[in-house]
């Protein structure tokens, strides 16, 4: 493999590494954790998504647009709602997997090893 290779390699996992590091980042903030978790296998409109978190609907419509543009939540609009739902199989398991080991009811010992 020649340099210009390696460094294409480089490159591209340099871009994907911070591009996954951005929508951990996303989903890192309180209230858009709130709202995967809202959202589970669901979809959901943005008023629905309002009540379950129990915020302002401008408040979440700047989140669901974080969410969106990390590629972590799709919108479909009907009429004149918009709905959102997780974008694929693979960011549930994910979300499910995290809310799993991280969430402190289901932490064990939190005084580690």
């Amino acid at each position: 493999m020649n340099n210009a290779s390696r460094y294409d390699l480089i490159s591209d996992a340099d871009e994907n590494t911070a591009l996954t590091a951005n929508a951990l980042k996303a989903m890192a903030h309180p209230l858009r954790w709130k709202i995967l978790c809202s959202l589970g296998q669901n979809e959901l409109s943005v008023g629905e998504i309002v009540e379950r978190t129990g915020t302002s609907q401008s408040n979440i419509s700047q989140h669901l647009e974080q969410l969106k543009n990390k590629n972590i939540v799709v919108a479909r609009k009907e009429a004149n709602r918009i709905y959102y739902r997780i974008r694929n199989a693979q960011l549930l398991e994910l979300i499910g997997i995290m809310r799993e080991v991280l969430c402190p009811a289901n932490l064990d010992d939190r005084g580690g090893m």
